[in-house]
């Protein structure tokens, strides 16, 4: 659309320069008139001939419909718009709430249902169903022994969605009743180390026995259940944006877990709380952080569990695990520990502690493995993908879709033989 000679002004009609319509789309100034160009935005000839202006109420609609990603200031990230987190000032908020007070109020399962829906549901229990369960258990159980706990969810995963025919219905409704039951399933599939509970518990009772063969009581269980809750989402994480892109194109939600759980396991990630583990329990077995803070940094490494890009302070996840750990009794070592490590490095760097080094004060303490930390990070983080999952397919379908910028050799090229 060309521009127009602009009409009388009038107040209920407000108009917005070309910077303010490309601030409010997030997107360049030429990509405005790139809009125009397509018939996507309308505009007018501003007084005097100098630019244009545009519709304010056009130019938010067309911002919801396009959900339009550019570089950020810093020129290195993509910016999604997105209701579900909010991440500023060394604090975290799931749709608006303070996602620590979530947690320490609230069970896993009641902040997934918040996240996925905005409504709490007091009391929620998810459960998987006997069929389900049971293609996800044997195909666990055909794996190598050697085989990791992402390994095991993985492959449940696949099994899930196999068993569901319906799976590729995208509806809200329908995504909520799959991840209700993925949920559980995942948990379910994982063998068992302790005694279970008889059917019809927590999440976090459920998985608990996957983790530790030692028995449960009440205020490390908790513990769990509030590491399960603060772990749901973290904004646009990683294995997040692979969930968000495997949304895009249309991708039924197990697909979509699935995405999320092959990023997951790097070690700059979900695998992450694996080295705080080994750290840390190195420490316990030692008597003392200092020693060990000493060989990481003497051979140029990172000490795990400190640190976050997106915090300036303590990681908020952290310091309500940690106060929640005071209660555990058996965690005293563990955690006296871990705020050695984090004094003897504030010695060379300002770092904090991060949800890394929490999660590890807890396995560690309560005699689990070094991967429990990446499991309870994958069953937990699966509620956050399906809720992005719910709001990128309401999306126009495959939007995240990036440009490349060709750095080879220039066309034409003669064919190549061979040597």
């Amino acid at each position: 659309m060309t521009d127009q000679p602009e009409p009388g002004g009038r107040p209920d009609a407000p108009r917005l320069t070309t910077r303010e319509a490309a601030e409010l789309l997030g997107v360049k100034p030429e990509t405005v008139y790139a809009y125009v160009s397509r018939g996507q935005l309308g505009s007018v000839r501003a007084a005097g001939g100098r630019g244009s202006t545009f519709d304010a109420d056009e130019v938010r609609a067309l911002a919801r419909r396009s959900g339009r990603r550019e570089p950020s200031p810093a020129g290195s990230d993509l910016v999604f718009r997105t209701g579900i987190t909010l991440i500023e000032q060394d604090r975290y908020y799931f749709r608006g709430v303070d996602a620590t007070e979530l947690a320490r109020n609230h069970s896993y399962e009641e902040v997934a249902e918040w996240l996925w829906t905005g409504e709490l549901r007091p009391g929620v229990r998810f459960a998987a169903p006997s069929e389900t369960l049971a293609a996800a258990r044997r195909t666990v159980g055909a794996l190598p022994a050697h085989s990791g706990s992402t390994d095991r969810l993985r492959v449940a995963v696949t099994a899930a969605a196999a068993t569901d025919p319906l799976r590729f219905d995208l509806s809200p409704g329908a995504v909520l009743s799959s991840a209700r039951s993925l949920i559980p399933t995942l948990v379910g599939a994982l063998p068992v180390l302790g005694s279970t509970e008889a059917d019809g518990g927590s999440l976090a009772r459920e998985l608990w026995p996957r983790l530790t063969a030692r028995p449960a009581d009440a205020p490390a269980l908790a513990v769990l259940d509030a590491a399960l809750a603060l772990l749901i989402d973290h904004d646009l994480a990683a294995s997040t944006l692979a969930a968000r892109v495997a949304a895009s194109a249309r991708a039924h939600p197990y697909a979509v877990v699935s995405a999320g759980l092959g990023v997951l396991e790097g070690p700059l990630h979900g695998a992450a709380s694996g080295l705080a583990h080994r750290m840390l329990q190195e420490a316990v077995d030692r008597g003392s952080a200092v020693p060990v803070v000493a060989d990481h940094l003497r051979t140029g490494r990172p000490v795990p569990g400190l640190g976050h890009r997106l915090y300036r302070g303590e990681d908020p996840r952290a310091r309500t695990l940690f106060g929640l750990l005071e209660d555990v009794p058996q965690a005293a070592g563990a955690l006296a520990a871990a705020r050695e490590v984090v004094a003897t490095t504030a010695r060379h760097a300002p770092l904090h502690a991060n949800i890394d080094l929490a999660l590890a004060v807890l396995s560690v303490s309560c005699g689990m493995a070094a991967e429990a930390g990446e499991t309870v990070f994958a069953v937990s983080r699966t509620a956050g993908w399906i809720a992005h999952a719910l709001e990128e397919y309401g999306e126009r379908p495959l939007r995240i879709r990036p440009s490349g910028q060709y750095t080879g050799p220039r066309p034409p090229q003669p064919l190549p033989h061979a040597p």
